[in-house]
């Protein structure tokens, strides 16, 4: 089953196998608003966590998108130069932007839960 994990700079991390996918949670999305560019990382390169290691750009702002853990870029969601939109539509899902090979899987568990999460958010307002 996969786990998923929150940071306090909005992305959201799922393990699955070998890696741990990220993107940005919805609370995020709808922060940005439409979303009209993400600018991807380079395969292979290693980021630490907290690194800005992507670009999402709206019609608001742009954002960077941090490496809520250390590893290495295994994959980029492709989908997402063609149509920056899902990550609107399809946040948690379709909308991911890369996946990692954690360097320290720990690090995952150290990051906010859900109910964390939104108890987060919440204090925001």
């Amino acid at each position: 089953m996969s786990e998923m994990r929150f940071s306090k700079d909005h992305e959201w991390i799922r393990t699955d196998g070998d890696g741990a996918t990220i993107g940005i949670t919805d609370h995020a999305q709808n922060a940005l608003g439409d979303v009209v560019f993400v600018d991807l990382p380079e395969l292979g390169r290693v980021v630490a966590a907290g690194e800005a290691c992507a670009v999402v750009e709206s019609v608001k702002a742009a954002s960077d998108v941090y490496a809520p853990i250390a590893g290495k870029i295994i994959e980029v969601n492709a989908a997402l130069s063609d149509d920056p939109g899902l990550v609107n539509r399809e946040p948690m899902q379709g909308g991911w932007f890369f996946r990692i090979e954690p360097a320290d899987a720990g690090e995952i568990t150290a990051l906010l839960d859900e109910g964390a999460y939104h108890s987060f958010v919440d204090s925001l307002a």
